[in-house]
């Protein structure tokens, strides 16, 4: 699993929520652990701390497992799909594949192919599926342009029943953040059927909230796209995620040029002219896929291909510092600093008053 980007969010919780006069009857549940390359944090409201020790155990077991499944590099059963491929020959997927495979299949058509987790090969190629990539010389041309030229898509894999095949043999998964989506989606899931109704995780910082925090919403801060600092603050309530995707983490710089992780399968280079882009979205597998999207797509195209993803809060910076967000998402966000440079777009959502999306 190439690491996640440990971007643009910080979640603020309190260290207990056992107040005077508070209708809860048990302090905040925290816990952290490692996996998918980045921190897990766990927090779980109002639940009995045997009983919150338990769940933590039981979600903490959901993400080694999924860890080893979707790791596109490291041996398991996303590895071995990734040996497979090239054969063009139709084999057995593995189950714990087969349902991210099609429904980053769905986002990928939606998005236009700007997010396209069968470009893993270029991943690869600039380095940047390791924590740490090196500073040397970016890939030559030449090899970037053969990698584009062949153009592998999700589209290219076919499934029927549980055989798949590829007719790309340029296809390598690698599902980067949707995979991180996909797996928060999950342990939102468990904690609900383990009985669980607040709680949130937060992994590297895209997170996914259920419930509320003693009747507050839980409160969330927007890093500056350098990477400290903060610009902004969000609140999430009920049910939301919350993802970033932004061009300070996993990056190097040679000879004087900055290439960061967030490749734009179009061109084989790192995507031009963002620093980073957030997206709020109720499942977090759709919210990891739309902020890779739009952070290729751009100021120019974000709007367009947010509407076909389905996304209603977009904020996105550009590489001037300007601020592009719709107006449901600038009547939610609280920026720290006035006189910021912000530009609105039209609705995502059109209502009868066209007043919000």
């Amino acid at each position: 699993m190439t690491p996640a980007p440990a971007i643009a969010l910080t979640l603020v919780i309190s260290c207990s929520l056992v107040l005077s006069g508070c209708k809860q009857s048990y302090p905040a549940y925290n816990t952290r652990f490692a996996a998918f390359g980045t921190l897990i944090d766990l927090s779980i409201i109002d639940v009995e701390p045997a009983k919150a020790e338990r769940v933590s155990d039981a979600i903490r077991a959901d993400f080694e497992y999924m860890n080893t499944a979707w790791h596109p590099w490291n041996p398991g059963p996303l590895e071995r799909v990734n040996e497979l491929l090239p054969s063009q020959q139709p084999f057995s997927v593995p189950p714990s594949v087969q349902p991210l495979i099609e429904r980053a299949q769905e986002l990928s058509s939606k998005s236009g192919g700007l997010f396209n987790p069968a470009t893993g090969k270029l991943t690869e190629l600039w380095g940047f599926h390791v924590e740490n990539p090196e500073c040397k010389p970016p890939p030559s041309r030449q090899t970037i342009a053969e990698l584009v030229k062949a153009d592998p898509q999700m589209s290219d894999l076919h499934m029927q029943g549980i055989q798949l095949r590829s007719d790309n043999p340029a296809v390598k998964i690698d599902f980067g953040a949707f995979a991180i989506g996909y797996s928060i989606d999950l342990a939102i899931e468990h904690l609900r059927e383990l009985g669980v109704n607040n709680a949130i995780v937060n992994a590297g910082g895209n997170l996914r909230a259920i419930g509320d925090r003693d009747g507050h919403p839980w409160r969330v801060v927007i890093r500056r796209p350098s990477g400290t600092g903060v610009f902004a603050t969000i609140n999430v309530q009920g049910d939301e995620s919350v993802f970033t995707s932004g061009d300070y983490e996993r990056n190097f710089v040679y000879k004087g040029h900055h290439y960061h992780h967030i490749i734009d399968p179009r061109t084989g280079y790192p995507g031009q002219g963002t620093r980073s882009v957030t997206v709020l979205h109720t499942d977090a597998a759709t919210a990891g896929a739309a902020a890779t999207a739009l952070f290729v797509a751009g100021a120019k195209h974000w709007h367009s291909v947010a509407k076909a993803m389905g996304i209603r809060y977009v904020l996105l910076v550009d590489s001037a510092d300007t601020l592009h967000m719709n107006p449901a998402m600038a009547k939610r966000i609280r920026l720290m600093e006035r006189d910021q440079n912000i530009e609105l777009s039209p609705p995502l959502i059109e209502t009868k008053s066209n007043s919000s999306g």
